[in-house]
């Protein structure tokens, strides 16, 4: 029995060990790591020359077929990262606040991207665009290899929003679902940093 429990440490050793190796936002070329101190769900890094990048991320387009949407397409601009899955009540729930988010913000020049994730059937999550008015762009990213390059930001806790300054360094990550008045004073103060 004591062999048994043995091997068996030694197995889930292995295997959480074995997930980890090279496949984390830095091997990638990013330098953000992601903590949250004492498990909070708002954590904002500042200032901003202690901010760290992402990875580089891109997937194929959810709307759009062989088209590759990723994060270089917003140069210059403050990028608000979504991930988010049509099956997840909690960004069911958030979904017209991002929206009134982006609309809000667009002439400072913020974007907004998605990254749907866990959704294998493509037609769903793309329903879930059309029914809920989304205007702005999302990676199809169902196997959640995309995120890697995150930088470590927790995958199993959605929605995840992330707000990157106009240098893709990460400001803000929200582990919860948003409301339009949580978010839009981040993104407006990011909005106006001097670089």
């Amino acid at each position: 029995m004591k062999r048994l429990r043995a091997a068996c440490c030694l197995l889930l050793i292995g295997l959480a060990t074995a997930g980890c190796a090279g496949t984390d936002a830095v091997a990638q070329g990013g330098t953000f790591d992601f903590v949250a101190p004492g498990g909070k769900t708002e954590i904002f890094y500042d200032p901003p020359a202690d901010r760290g990048t992402v990875g580089k991320l891109s997937g194929p387009d959810l709307m759009v077929d062989d088209k590759t949407t990723a994060l270089s397409d917003f140069a210059g601009e403050v990028v608000v990262i979504n991930l988010w899955g049509q099956w997840c009540g909690p960004c069911r729930g958030e979904a017209d606040d991002l929206e009134q988010v982006a609309e809000a913000t667009r002439n400072l020049g913020v974007a907004f991207l998605g990254i749907n994730v866990r959704d294998y059937a493509k037609d769903k999550a793309q329903d879930f665009v059309k029914d809920r008015g989304v205007s702005y762009p999302s990676i199809y990213d169902p196997e959640m290899r995309t995120v890697l390059a995150l930088g470590g930001v927790p995958t199993t806790t959605l929605p995840t929003t992330l707000v990157l300054d106009r240098q893709h360094r990460v400001a803000a990550v929200f582990l919860k679902e948003l409301l339009a008045e949580d978010l839009q004073p981040v993104v407006e103060r990011i909005a106006g940093e001097t670089s």
